[in-house]
């Protein structure tokens, strides 16, 4: 009877070497592998047109002087400003009010809408629906505002049409470039990026649970708040933050359906990166805009975690 020895070094380093290359194979063939090797020329180029400049404006934001750059070295002091002026304080508060506004007046006409749609609707006219919903933002959203701009102009198609009925005798002026009439400008914007994700997470909920409810003797209404509503709220949730966090940063629709009268952050922005060519005071003032956005998102999320929880108990 011969016993075996240990194998020889030679074997062991092809062993290795064998198992090492069976390994890197396995990776390589793996799902996840694939799908990172396909996503990565996407991602690079999104790290790129979104991490550079979103790197440059921080860089920009601790800079004495943006004119002569780093060399002059770097300062807290841009953020000091913008924490203590009382005109970022206002703006920042009335975009802050303004994106609140928009988001809760979206969010509560999309629901009724994407209730409708998932409930009522025959399934094989569901994608009819959701094409109709989709079709007035076929054109530009310039385009759009400037429509707004038409019906709650001075001269617009509201007060004209008030006029000619003989209900008003001159232009409301209530209408016309007021903080009301950006609100629903920007909540006709955002529509459907409300609609779409509520309706979507209303097609996911399973009906036997509605009809259980019923069953167990509950209402329509008291089942919709009970196992509808809870059921939903990641689409709500996602309805929220797809309307709150664009519309605070919004531009357009301030100069045009304000008039100028009622800015923003990203006006005062506008004004102080190219009109005052002041690149580190617009960076610092863009950075805690996106700060306070974060913070408010994650405070939402939190809360809504929270209150998800409490309901599966």
């Amino acid at each position: 009877m011969t016993l075996a020895g240990p194998p020889s070094p030679d074997k062991a380093a092809t062993g290795d070497i064998m198992q090492s290359g069976s390994t890197s194979g396995r990776l390589r063939n793996s799902e996840a592998a694939n799908g990172l090797l396909m996503v990565s020329p996407t991602a690079i180029y999104a790290m790129l047109l979104m991490a550079a400049p979103l790197l440059a404006s921080v860089v920009y934001s601790f800079m004495v002087d943006s004119k002569v750059g780093l060399s002059a070295g770097l300062t807290f002091d841009n953020y000091i400003k913008v924490w203590t002026g009382r005109i970022d304080q206002a703006l920042m508060i009335r975009s802050l009010t303004v994106s609140a506004l928009v988001t809760l007046a979206t969010v509560t006409l999309a629901y009724p809408v994407a209730y409708f749609v998932s409930f009522h609707v025959r399934p094989e006219r569901k994608s009819l629906w959701l094409f109709l919903i989709t079709i007035p933002f076929w054109t530009s959203y310039l385009i759009r505002v400037f429509l707004w701009k038409v019906i709650l102009g001075y001269n617009g198609v509201i007060n004209s049409g008030l006029m000619s009925l003989g209900v008003i005798d001159e232009p409301l002026t209530v209408i016309n470039y007021s903080l009301g009439s950006m609100v629903m400008t920007l909540a006709h914007a955002y529509a459907a990026f409300a609609i779409l994700p509520i309706f979507v997470s209303l097609e996911k909920i399973d009906r036997s649970f509605l009809e259980a409810g019923q069953d167990l003797g509950e209402s329509k209404f008291m089942t919709f708040i009970r196992v509808t509503l809870p059921l939903s709220m990641p689409g709500v949730i996602a309805a929220v933050l797809i309307v709150f966090i664009p519309t605070i940063g919004d531009y357009v629709t301030p100069e045009l359906i304000g008039g100028g009268k009622l800015p923003m952050i990203a006006n005062r922005i506008e004004a102080i990166m190219l009109k005052q060519n002041d690149k580190a005071l617009g960076s610092a003032i863009a950075m805690t805009a996106m700060l306070i956005v974060a913070l408010v998102s994650v405070m939402f999320l939190l809360l809504n975690r929270r209150f998800l929880k409490g309901q599966s108990k």
